[in-house]
């Protein structure tokens, strides 16, 4: 699993179609093109999956999950993208998600929850990944794993 995250507007999607030699219409699953979260991807018949706008999914999921509960549903999925990923080894899975941790913090209570759990699940997701970028104005940072061959 290779997990991109980096501000809005920061050019993630683009760099991800650029390493990958990828279009959005072969396996692009979105939150931003109002896509339904993705609890399952056995279904899928590729076996190259990009997944977007994690945040926002967050934001949904934590309308209908209970909070005390809500890390552990994450993880749960997680480990369910792995074992997909897993099955085959031409399978990769991409995870693209916005950091919402910088800035003013939020007045509402509902926000402020909201970027919390999105920083937890965003350290869940970096400690599973076996790559991790940070892409800032269009250029990564790799902050774990090794670059492509």
């Amino acid at each position: 699993m290779h997990f991109v995250t980096g501000g809005a507007f920061n050019g993630k999607r683009k760099w991800v179609k650029k390493l990958y030699q990828v279009h959005e219409a072969c396996c692009w699953i979105s939150a931003y093109e109002n896509h339904p979260f993705p609890a399952s991807i056995n279904d899928r018949d590729r076996d190259f999956l990009v997944l977007e706008g994690i945040e926002l999914w967050l934001k949904q999921i934590l309308q209908t999950e209970d909070v005390n509960n809500y890390r552990d549903f994450f993880r749960n999925r997680i480990h369910h993208w792995l074992e997909w990923e897993m099955e085959k080894p031409s399978r990769k899975l991409v995870i693209i998600g916005t950091d919402i941790s910088k800035g003013i913090v939020p007045l509402e209570k509902e926000n402020r929850l909201w970027r919390d759990i999105t920083g937890w699940v965003y350290q869940d997701l970096a400690a599973k990944a076996e790559r991790v970028d940070v892409i800032w104005y269009g250029i990564n940072q790799i902050m774990k794993g090794q670059t492509l061959q």
